[in-house]
């Protein structure tokens, strides 16, 4: 799989200094869903930079929250850039709030242009949250690779 990174947005919120991953795995619990609903609150208007695939139905509510914030956003792709913004997002871009990434040159997403987009983040974050980690998902082996200093579980 070609690496070729793609951008549209704000492309000084790469060094951005204070970047916290989001990413959980499918399968959570309604309690957990609800703690990713609440810290997605509390931060949507932080300063912090928040980045994440925003993949999962769960991450997508996530990324809903936060839009309604202020808080700088860095979406990354796990796919190539689409050909037009989607209209929900083109607000943020506006606002010089939201950076779209593509780390990959894939017409469509899949398992491993999604195992490359997760370490891309990892790889560009300075602390990660998960909302669910299942210990036999494939996130679970990037994050064992993770400082785990720096890594929350809600």
């Amino acid at each position: 799989m070609a690496s070729s990174l793609q951008m549209v947005g704000n492309v000084a919120l790469l060094n951005h200094p204070d970047k916290t991953a989001f990413l959980s795995s499918r399968r959570i619990s309604a309690a957990d869903v609800l703690k990713c609903y609440e810290w997605a609150e509390k931060v949507r208007d932080s300063d912090c930079c928040v980045i994440s695939g925003f993949q999962s139905p769960l991450e997508k509510d996530v990324l809903k929250f936060l839009l309604r914030g202020k808080v700088p956003i860095i979406l990354v792709l796990a796919r190539s850039l689409w050909k037009t913004v989607p209209e929900e997002l083109r607000p943020a871009v506006g606002a010089s709030r939201l950076l779209i990434v593509s780390p990959v040159a894939a017409a469509r997403a899949s398992a491993a242009t999604a195992v490359a987009r997760n370490r891309w983040i990892l790889d560009n974050c300075s602390s990660l949250v998960l909302g669910s980690l299942n210990p036999s998902g494939r996130l679970a082996s990037l994050v064992a690779a993770f400082p785990q200093e720096r890594v929350v579980l809600l």
